[in-house]
């Protein structure tokens, strides 16, 4: 600018440096200020601050934009134009928030980096973006503290990058596969959140996040089982209340894994378990029904699943209003037309809203996988089938790990992570 050069520093996701470069270029050309102090005078007539190398540090984080001349050794702050972190930034559409941030990640991922950067104002945060695909590049940011995440587990999460940096990723299976994880993995392996009061927590906590251009959700790495049954919003009440409503959700994962077993296990096989006065009105809600109760209890799960199915892909306008009725409909004609009985409408209702108590839809859907698992070896073994069934499931997900980090790790090295 008039012959002088000048430096500008700042961080392209949070500060619109082309428009205000525009202006500070406007400004020097129509300075009548000498040439020998242009620079410091036209920038302290705009609110210019001269600071130090440590200030400029803190202040690009905050969103300042930094002009160094290094012909007069001056390091200026300057109030920018701030980028725009708009679609507008919504509610989020998937997750429920009480008593929390109403504001949701977008499809851009340079705006979405940029939600973070103003929610965690530290040196510590890193960002490391890639061009990643060979037909169709798309960029790939990795997120992390510092001070708190992982060394290694960062380094394998680069090398897979670096390793993986010419394949498509069009699809979450493809990033599965990107990161060098199994095809028929059950357990999902990143923890999906468009909330970014969810993926601050996890960079607090030592987690990894990673942002895809064009997909409007934080990938928090690695995803542990506790993640499950708790969410930072919970940290907004007391402390006795946060405690209950992680045993309900608890409570919850089980009574989706343990109650169809159970009506299988207590009906079909073990009877005698019951009191008598129980047994006979279960036998005589029963009457008429020709299979066994597993065919039964089958049947009355994979029409709620084929009912969920619906209430997700109709439109909203319509979607509520045909499965509510639907499922009323469905409900009283199987009874009537004595294909099920009428507890096993109580226990099915029971576990699908069960079901819904758990953090994130696909933690959701591991349940309403295993749930099978312990209805058949309850209809083989009864009670103890029920029991097999749990034990089997407890040591999958204890031989599962995430990047070296065992999927029911309540903490790590660098202190709590769940």
């Amino acid at each position: 600018m008039d012959g002088e050069a000048v430096l500008l520093l700042g961080l392209h996701s949070i500060v619109n440096l082309i428009k205000t470069k525009e202006i500070l270029k406007k400004d020097m050309d129509t300075s009548e200020v000498i040439h020998s102090v242009k620079v410091k005078r036209t920038l302290f007539n705009r609110k210019g601050v001269e600071i130090n190398s440590e200030e400029a540090i803190e202040s690009i984080l905050q969103g300042k934009l930094i002009v160094y001349s290094k012909e007069k050794n001056i390091m200026l702050q300057f109030e920018p134009l701030p980028k725009e972190l708009t679609r507008s930034i919504e509610p989020p559409a998937n997750e429920n928030v009480l008593q929390g941030p109403l504001d949701s990640f977008i499809e851009d991922m340079s705006t979405n980096i940029g939600i973070v950067r103003k929610k965690v104002s530290t040196a510590q945060l890193s960002v490391k973006t890639y061009t990643v695909g060979s037909d169709q590049k798309k960029s790939l940011s990795i997120v992390y503290l510092n001070d708190r995440a992982d060394k290694s587990m960062i380094k394998k999460i680069i090398s897979h990058i670096e390793m993986n940096q010419h394949t498509n990723i069009l699809y979450l299976q493809h990033l599965y596969r990107f990161m060098g994880m199994r095809k028929w993995e059950v357990i999902p392996q990143f923890n999906n959140t468009e909330m970014p009061l969810e993926a601050v927590d996890g960079l607090n906590k030592g987690k990894v996040i990673l942002f895809v251009d064009g997909y409007p959700f934080a990938l928090i790495l690695p995803h542990l089982l506790w993640d499950m049954f708790v969410q930072a919003n919970d940290r907004n009440y007391a402390y006795p209340i946060m405690s209950a409503i992680r045993f309900l959700r608890v409570l919850g994962a089980l009574i989706t894994l343990i109650f169809p077993a159970i009506y299988v296990a207590l009906v079909a096989v073990n009877p005698e378990i019951l009191k008598i006065e129980l047994a006979l009105s279960i036998a005589q809600s029963r009457e008429g029904i020709p299979y066994p109760p597993f065919v039964e209890i089958t049947i009355m799960l994979l029409i709620l699943e084929l009912i969920i199915e619906a209430s997700i892909r109709l439109p909203l306008s319509i979607g509520p209003t045909v499965t509510m009725v639907g499922g009323i409909v469905i409900g009283q004609a199987v009874v009537d037309a004595k294909l099920v009985s009428n507890l096993l409408i109580i226990i099915v209702a029971a576990t699908s809203i069960a079901n819904s108590s758990v953090v994130g839809f696909q933690n959701a859907l591991i349940l309403r996988l295993l749930k099978y698992v312990v209805v058949i070896f309850a209809s083989i073994y009864g009670v103890l089938g029920i029991l097999s069934g749990l034990v089997f499931i407890s040591a999958y997900f204890a031989s599962r790990e995430i990047f070296g980090i065992p999927y029911i790790s309540l903490a790590k090295r660098r202190g709590e992570i769940g």
